[in-house]
């Protein structure tokens, strides 16, 4: 099959078989059914709960689907608009955030840290832009063993970011800054405060206002505690004191905050992706300046084979966007834009077990099928080896903590 295109080679108006799962399909029927299958077996295979998978082509047809459940103790099924959890994919808003005060003037990316906030060590050498791209050298607060701990331990307490600072603080920084790449959600909680401090109300709130509506994002959030809407998906993880499997859902994200706290749906996200890697908004505004949008958009090395990462966006074989990883939950959210296609994934666990992230095992089956010219495949040393995490996109996560 021509790789040329995502699903373009098949698509044609077709229903799918009457026993397929929920969803909305308009394209060829083989196809959908290959890939149904793909999904359902790598399900069986991992133990996964339940899955959404949406992939749409712009003004083209769509393969959006919802498999098994997405509440073990009632069996409610998996439905796409229910609310997930999105860990790092909440980086793209917070970095979308620091960029529009770029573009107002009170923000300029090679300024040191230290001009906007005071208190972080080497703060004076370390920029904006650094802390975007993660190349700061500032130490992960997630990879603390005493975090992690005090995590597993009472994963239902809330943390402010300050605190989540002073862990990373503790620590020596790895590097110097800009010497090289290394995914760190310190960096990213950082700027959530710098948001906080310039534009002068909470991040929440910011986003609220100058991201979530002008994007037209009805059903997504950055919770100030527990909370989740309804109806959502519960999440399950063994990253507990014992090993033992357990519904995260109620558990506080505030350990991730702006670099991993948010929430969303498959709806909310197709609709996010083309605006964050286009940089315009839904009725054609801008989200960001041109040449703003371009510095985001300049991906460089991780050190990682096909995998690079721009300002709180990365690129993994032609697909641009981020990944995120939490305790009970994993999300895909990316663009192939040459091809005018945007893959939303959804995954209810992050049990640990043999297959590595969840969410990619998904995505590497559906773009075998979908789009073999531009396979979803981590590099081995890239995959995330830990339940808990917020990871970065093509990212890697080496530590077995909870890291956005």
């Amino acid at each position: 099959m021509a790789a040329a295109s995502l699903l373009l080679t098949a698509l044609c108006a077709g229903q799918a078989p009457a026993a397929a799962p929920p969803g909305r399909v308009d394209i060829d029927p083989a196809v959908a059914e290959q890939l149904d299958d793909a999904i359902t077996a790598a399900m069986r295979k991992a133990a996964i709960p339940g899955v959404g998978v949406g992939l749409w082509v712009d003004g083209e047809d769509s393969y959006v689907r919802a498999f098994g459940t997405a509440d073990k103790a009632t069996g409610v099924p998996v439905k796409a608009g229910m609310h997930t959890r999105i860990g790092s994919v909440t980086k793209t808003f917070a970095i979308t955030a620091v960029l529009q005060l770029v573009d107002d003037g009170k923000v300029r990316l090679d300024a040191p840290v230290s001009t906007y906030l005071d208190g972080v060590p080497g703060g004076d050498s370390i920029t904006v832009r650094q802390l975007a791209d993660m190349r700061s050298g500032l130490y992960n607060y997630t990879e603390d063993p005493r975090w992690m701990a005090t995590f597993k331990a009472d994963p239902h307490r809330a943390w402010t970011p300050q605190e989540l600072l002073d862990i990373a603080f503790e620590h020596p920084a790895n590097f110097a800054p800009g010497a090289k790449w290394e995914y760190s959600n310190t960096n990213t909680v950082l700027l959530g405060l710098l948001v906080e401090k310039v534009a002068g109300q909470p991040l929440h709130t910011y986003l609220e206002q100058n991201v979530f509506e002008p994007a037209g994002l009805d059903a997504t959030s950055l919770p100030t505690g527990a909370e989740i809407a309804e109806p959502f998906v519960h999440g399950y993880t063994n990253f507990t004191p014992d090993g033992a499997t357990v519904d995260a859902s109620a558990w506080n994200p505030s350990w991730g905050w702006a670099a991993g706290a948010m929430i969303s749906t498959m709806d909310d996200l197709r609709s996010w992706v083309p605006t964050l890697v286009g940089g315009r908004l839904p009725d054609g505004g801008r989200l960001l300046e041109p040449g703003t949008q371009a510095q985001r958009l300049r991906m460089l090395p991780t050190g990682y084979p096909d995998v690079g990462y721009g300002l709180g966006i990365a690129e993994l074989d032609g697909w641009v966007g981020h990944n995120g990883e939490l305790p009970g939950y994993e999300t895909i959210a990316v663009r192939l834009p040459q091809e005018r296609a945007t893959m939303v994934i959804v995954v209810n666990s992050d049990v640990d077990g043999k297959f590595g992230s969840l969410s990619s095992l998904i995505a590497n089956r559906v773009t075998k099928i979908a789009t073999p010219e531009h396979v979803w495949s981590l590099p081995p040393a890239a995959q995330p080896n830990a339940v808990p995490e917020s990871s970065a996109p093509p990212t890697p996560a080496p530590s077995p903590a909870p890291s956005s």
